[in-house]
C-alpha cells in the first residue's frame, strides 16, 4: 500500500519522510494560490485535511518535523503594490477540529496543561468563523490611524485608505478610556446578496466577475484605488485583537462587548459556553443558521474566556493553545478530468496536476486538483476524460474523492506516470529505500541542477517573499533571465545592478520590461544587500531548512561567519556536527541535511559568489546579524532541559514560559546546556547533568528564578 494511503500509525520512519515532504511542498502551493493570488484552485476539505495528516505524522515523529512545516506557517507573503505593515502582535491561524471527539480532545488539553480537576473548566466563548479577509486596525486615542491585511502573519498591506471606506469601521471609537493604541482585529467581508447584485453589474459593464464573495471581498479591498473599494458593499465583523498598551478587561467576552460599545460588529451569534457540550450546542445551532444568513460562513470558534488563562496557555507555532475552529461538513460535485499535467519541484520532485472542466463546489470555481504521485494514480485508477468527485468545504483545497467508473468514456486508457523529466529530458525514478528496499513515494528528476525547472524553481524559492522578498523578481522574470543566461545562481541578481548600469545588460530593451520596470527591480535588489540572517539561510533551499528552522539557526550562530563556518567544519568535526543537531528542532536529519548542502564544492562556490568580499566579491550580500536573545530575563540566551515531573505548572506551561522569557529549551543535557530544572522522578538526564557539571534546580527555584 502507497504511504499516502496507509493510517499514520502504519508508517515506518521513512513513510513518515516522504509523506511530510509531499505535505509540505502541496499546502504550500495551494497557499500562495488562496493568500497570495486571492484565487483557491482546491478545496478546505482536502485542505484540512492534508494539515490534519501533515500534524498527525509530526505528532507520532516529532524528529521528522521539516524546516519548511506547514504547522509553523500562516498564510502568505504580503502582495506587491501596497506598503507594507509590522504586525506587532503576529496574526496567527488557528488549529482545527472537525468532529465533536476533536472538540473534546481541544477541551481536554486545556484542563491538562492547565491541571485543572476534572470537575473543573474554564468558560469559552462561540463565534462564527466568517469566511472573508482578515484585517488589523490600528487606533491611536481612539481615533483609526492605520489598517493593514493579515499577509503572512506577521507583515501585512497597508490598505488603510480603503479599510475607511467601510462603514462598519468607525474613523474615532465611541466613549473614552480608550488604550493610548490598539490594534483591532476582524474580518472584512461581503454578504451574499450584495455579491449577488455586484456580480451582476460588473457582468452588465463587461468587468471581471468573481466565484465567491470571499474573492470579491478580498479583490475589492486590495484596489490601489480606494474610490473603487468605495463602490463595493464591504463590511466588518471585529473577532479580537492584536497589540494594546492597556487591558481591554478581563475575559474575551467583555473586550469584545467593550469594542462594540465603541462602535464595532459584534457578530450577533457569539456566546458563551460552560462546557463542551454548550460548545457542541453552539456548533449545531449556528450550523442550522448558516443557509440563511447573508454572509459566509465555515465554521464555528471557540476560544478560552479569561484572558489570563488565555496568557497562561500561549502558543504552538501557528496558532493559540487556547482557540480552534471547529469546520463545517465538506461539500462534493461531479466533474470531467480533462487532461494531468506534470508539474517538476525545485527538490526534482514530479508531482501530477488533475485539469478539471470547471464546476463551482463551495463558493468557488475548481479547475485543478493535485493527484500527489504515481501510487495515487494507480490506486484510484484515474483516467484522463473520467468523471470525478471532488470534495471541498469553505474555500481552499479539493480533493479528488473517487472516479464514477459507469461514466468512463469507452476506450480511457490507464494513465502512465512518465520516466522522463517533462522539462529536461532525464531519467525520472523513484528512489529505493535502502532499509526497506521498496520504491520511495515521490519520483524525481536525476537531472538535478542540470535540470532547468530545478534551477529556476530554486532561484524562485531564493527570491520569494519569505526568503529574500525582491519584489519584481517573480516566476516570468526568473524564467526569461534564466533563459537568457543572465542569471543561473543567486549571486547573478545581486550583480545585475552594476551590469545594468555599465550596459552589459540592457534589460530595458527586453519584451515587458520597461524604463521604470527595470528601475523597480534593481532598487529591489539593493534594497536586499543587507539581508536578516534568518531570511538568507531560508533563501538557499537547503533540504528540511525552512523559516522555522532557518530563525532557529539564525538565533544560535548570530552571525552569517558562525553558521557557515560550524556548518563545513560539521562534516569531520564531531562537536560541531553535536552542536548543530542539539539546537532546538534541529535533531541529527537537519543537521545533516545542511552538511551535506556545504559539504558541496558547487554549493560553497555559489555562495562564494554570493556573500560580500571586499575583495573577491564586492557585489554580495551582507548578511545581518540576528538579534542577539533579550538580556531583560535571567534566563535569556540560556539552554534549559526540563526532567522529571512538575507539580505547580505542567511541562508544556513550564517550557511555554521559558521560550517566552528568551530562552532555548532543549530535549537533552549536553555541554552547552546552562540549567536543569529536575522534579521528582528525574532519572538519566539528571545523572548526565550532574556529570558535566550542569547547574541543577527544582521547580520552586525554578518558579522564584523566573519570577513566579
Amino acid at each position: 500500500m502507497p504511504a499516502r494511503e496507509k493510517p499514520v500509525e502504519d508508517l515506518t520512519q521513512k513513510e513518515a519522510a516522504a509523506e511530510l515532504a509531499r505535505l509540505s511542498d502541496e499546502i504550500a502551493a495551494h497557499d500562495r494560490a488562496y493568500y497570495e493570488k486571492d484565487a483557491p484552485v482546491v478545496s478546505d476539505a482536502q485542505y484540512d485535511a492534508l494539515r490534519r495528516r501533515n500534524d498527525a505524522i509530526e505528532a507520532r515523529f516529532p524528529a521528522l518535523v521539516r524546516a519548511d512545516t506547514p504547522s509553523k506557517k500562516v498564510g502568505a507573503a504580503p502582495a506587491a503594490g501596497f506598503g507594507k505593515v509590522l504586525h506587532a502582535v503576529p496574526m496567527l491561524s488557528l488549529d482545527n477540529a472537525f468532529g465533536d471527539e476533536e472538540v473534546g480532545a481541544f477541551v481536554e488539553r486545556i484542563r491538562r496543561f492547565l491541571n485543572l480537576p476534572d470537575t473543573e473548566l474554564p468558560e469559552f466563548t462561540a463565534e462564527p468563523k466568517i469566511d472573508g479577509l482578515s484585517a488589523s486596525l490600528r487606533y491611536e486615542k481612539g481615533a483609526f490611524v492605520q489598517g493593514a491585511t493579515r499577509g503572512d502573519g506577521r507583515e501585512g498591506e497597508d490598505v488603510t485608505a480603503n479599510l475607511r471606506t467601510i462603514a462598519d469601521i468607525p474613523v474615532k471609537l465611541k466613549g473614552t478610556r480608550w488604550p493610548d493604541s490598539i490594534e483591532i482585529r476582524g474580518e472584512v467581508y461581503m454578504e451574499k446578496s450584495a455579491f449577488v447584485a455586484m456580480n451582476e453589474r460588473e457582468a452588465a459593464a463587461g468587468r471581471q466577475t468573481y466565484v465567491n464573495p470571499r474573492n470579491f471581498a478580498a479583490g475589492a479591498l486590495r484596489q490601489l484605488d480606494a474610490k473603487i473599494t468605495a463602490t463595493r458593499p464591504l463590511r466588518f465583523f471585529v473577532w479580537g485583537w492584536g497589540a494594546t498598551s492597556a487591558p481591554l478587561a478581563k475575559t474575551q467576552s467583555d473586550a469584545m462587548h467593550r469594542l462594540a460599545e465603541g462602535g464595532l460588529k459584534l457578530n450577533p451569534l457569539y456566546r458563551i459556553c460552560k462546557s463542551t457540550e454548550e460548545l457542541l450546542a453552539a456548533y449545531r445551532a449556528i450550523g442550522e443558521k448558516r443557509p440563511k444568513l447573508d454572509y459566509e460562513i465555515d465554521g464555528v470558534v471557540y476560544k478560552v474566556d479569561s484572558l489570563a488563562l488565555q496568557e497562561r496557555l500561549g502558543f504552538v507555532s501557528r496558532s493559540p493553545r487556547w482557540a480552534i475552529a471547529h469546520k463545517f461538513p465538506a461539500e462534493q460535485a461531479e466533474t470531467i478530468l480533462e487532461d494531468i499535467d506534470i508539474q517538476v519541484g525545485r527538490t526534482g520532485a514530479l508531482t501530477p496536476v488533475a485539469r478539471l472542466k470547471p464546476v463551482f463546489v463551495g463558493g468557488v470555481t475548481v479547475t485543478n486538483a493535485t493527484l500527489h504521485n504515481a501510487d495515487e494514480i494507480e490506486r484510484k485508477d484515474i483516467r484522463i476524460g473520467d468523471t470525478v468527485i471532488i470534495q471541498r468545504a469553505g474555500d481552499v483545497i479539493p480533493q479528488i474523492v473517487a472516479i464514477v467508473k459507469e461514466k468512463r468514456p469507452k476506450g480511457a486508457k490507464k494513465y502512465h506516470f512518465p520516466d522522463k523529466c517533462p522539462v529536461c529530458g532525464s531519467n525520472a525514478v523513484r528512489e529505493t529505500d535502502p532499509d526497506t528496499g521498496e520504491a520511495e513515494i515521490v519520483t524525481r528528476c536525476t537531472g538535478g541542477l542540470t535540470c532547468p525547472a530545478q534551477v529556476k524553481e530554486r532561484l524562485r524559492h531564493f527570491a520569494s517573499r519569505r526568503a529574500l522578498d525582491i519584489e519584481g523578481m517573480g516566476d516570468k522574470q526568473i524564467a526569461a533571465l534564466y533563459e537568457d543566461g543572465i542569471v543561473r545562481e543567486p549571486g547573478d541578481i545581486f550583480r545585475l545592478p552594476e551590469r545594468v548600469r555599465s550596459a552589459e545588460v540592457r534589460l530595458a530593451e527586453r519584451d515587458r520590461m520597461g524604463e521604470l520596470s527595470v528601475s523597480n527591480l534593481i532598487r529591489a535588489i539593493e534594497a536586499r544587500r543587507k539581508p536578516a540572517l534568518a531570511r538568507l539561510i531560508n533563501a538557499l533551499g537547503i533540504r528540511h531548512v525552512g523559516e522555522t528552522i532557518a530563525g532557529q539557526l539564525a538565533r544560535h550562530f548570530v552571525t552569517w561567519d558562525a553558521f557557515a563556518q560550524t556548518s563545513i567544519a560539521a562534516k569531520k568535526d564531531e562537536a560541531a556536527f553535536a552542536e548543530l543537531s542539539s539546537i532546538e528542532k534541529i535533531g541529527p536529519t537537519k543537521a545533516q541535511a545542511i552538511v551535506d548542502f556545504f559539504a558541496e564544492k558547487h554549493n560553497r562556490d555559489s555562495l562564494d559568489h554570493l556573500i560580500y568580499d571586499p575583495k573577491k566579491n564586492p557585489t554580495g550580500v551582507e548578511p545581518q546579524e540576528a538579534e542577539k536573545p533579550s538580556q531583560s530575563s535571567p534566563v535569556s540566551g540560556k539552554t534549559i532541559v526540563f526532567t522529571g515531573t512538575l507539580e505547580k505548572m505542567t511541562r508544556d506551561e513550564a517550557k511555554a514560559r521559558a521560550v517566552s522569557l528568551g530562552a532555548q529549551v532543549s530535549g537533552s543535557v549536553s555541554k552547552k546546556t546552562h540549567l536543569v530544572v529536575a522534579g521528582p522522578g528525574a532519572g538519566s538526564k539528571l545523572k548526565e547533568a550532574q556529570a558535566l557539571g550542569v547547574e541543577v534546580i527544582d521547580e520552586d527555584a525554578w518558579i522564584k528564578l523566573i519570577g513566579g
